[in-house]
């Protein structure tokens, strides 16, 4: 019994189709790695204050990773290096006292910290101030308190 189809006609048109799909998923999964990569630092914070220069990103992360804490992520910098200060970042979340992640005094250094509540799964609220510490007779000046909800 004969075919109706030349053998190398069936052969290429089953090739055809494994190539047209095999581009299709790479399109697919190329196209979200893209997706996930552009969402997942695609919130600028950009903070300043006298002396003090703060430019990164933030993001809430997942439920189980990091206790989904609040992800920060820049550059420190001192704004003002001849005025003999160093620069900190201050952080607190839920009912938690304030974090800080200090600087270096004539220096850019880079940030890479989360801030979570320890005692639930998922961090809802979060506050980040810059500040210039000036020493224990003058008060520090700092940014304006920035808030932050999932």
């Amino acid at each position: 019994m004969t075919s109706r189809w030349p053998v190398g006609t069936i052969k290429q048109g089953i090739s055809m189709r494994k190539l047209v799909a095999a581009v299709v998923a790479a399109g697919l999964f190329a196209g979200g790695m893209g997706v996930a990569a552009a969402e997942s630092w695609g919130r600028e914070l950009n903070m300043s204050t006298t002396g003090a220069v703060f430019h990164g990103w933030y993001k809430w992360e997942p439920k189980f990773q990091h206790r989904g804490g609040f992800h920060v992520r820049g550059r420190l910098s001192d704004g003002d290096p001849g005025d003999g200060h160093n620069v900190y970042l201050r952080a607190k979340v839920e009912g938690y006292g304030w974090v800080r992640v200090k600087g270096t005094q004539k220096k850019t250094v880079n940030i890479d910290e989360i801030f979570y509540d320890g005692a639930v799964l998922e961090t809802n609220h979060a506050e980040i101030q810059l500040c210039r510490d000036r020493g224990s007779l003058r008060p520090d000046n700092c940014s304006d308190l920035r808030k932050f909800r999932r």
